[in-house]
């Protein structure tokens, strides 16, 4: 599979994820990830993966925030800070832990025309961040929006990512729904923008940049 990595992180995203499930045509497979700046964060994105697993490749890769994108857990979620705070204080035993050096966790909840919010209560203490993507077929990457008047009754102030089939056409919507003033960390951007799985479109992320930037 094809990769632009370096031309994508050339246009200074916040976040660069990878994908670690082999279910999905964008498994990401290569043994090193070039060097990106300091200001760009490393996500690995994995589902219902073995901790062991996800500890591995926050070591090999660096990563900053781990993405869980299947049914884990809350229980999951805190042993995998938990150990992910075990090996940095094994391996740095006079550092101590830090938010510099603590692995954010993300959880995805996919959703189509309804959502129950109370899933989220027991997460609240255990996650750092909520994304919310769109029900289908695959585990993310099926080109499509949900119906983000739903989120009107999100009620948690933690902040959260929206993903889900965001394009260039879906940008004048994105601003409409800043308006609502909810907790709206970042959007997440995917399937729109490739040209292939893996192989992002260069030209059309110029354009999104472009489109976000302009009247704000």
């Amino acid at each position: 599979m094809k990769h632009n990595t370096a031309e994508v992180a050339a246009l200074a995203p916040d976040y660069l994820g990878f994908i670690f499930y082999d279910k999905s045509p964008r498994n990401y497979e290569l043994n090193e990830i070039p060097e990106l700046p300091s200001e760009i964060k490393k996500v690995g994105v994995f589902v219902n993966a073995e901790l062991d697993f996800i500890l591995e490749k926050i070591q090999q890769f660096g990563f900053e925030v781990i993405q869980l994108h299947g049914s884990e857990s809350p229980e999951y979620c805190a042993e995998l800070k938990t150990r992910h705070a075990e090996l940095v204080s094994a391996s740095h035993p006079n550092l101590g832990m830090t938010v510099q050096n603590a692995v954010e966790v993300w959880k995805v909840f996919s959703i189509k025309d309804t959502f129950d919010f109370s899933i989220l209560e027991d997460y609240e203490a255990v996650v750092d961040k909520f994304l919310f993507d769109t029900k289908g077929k695959e585990k993310g990457g099926n080109g499509y929006t949900f119906d983000w008047k739903v989120l009107k009754s999100y009620l948690s102030q933690k902040l959260f990512i929206l993903s889900g089939g965001i394009g260039l056409a879906e940008i004048s919507s994105v601003k409409e729904f800043l308006q609502l003033n909810l907790p709206l960390y970042a959007i997440d951007v995917n399937s729109k923008f490739e040209l292939e799985p893996g192989l992002k479109n260069i030209e059309e992320l110029k354009n999104l940049v472009s489109a976000l930037k302009k009247n704000n």
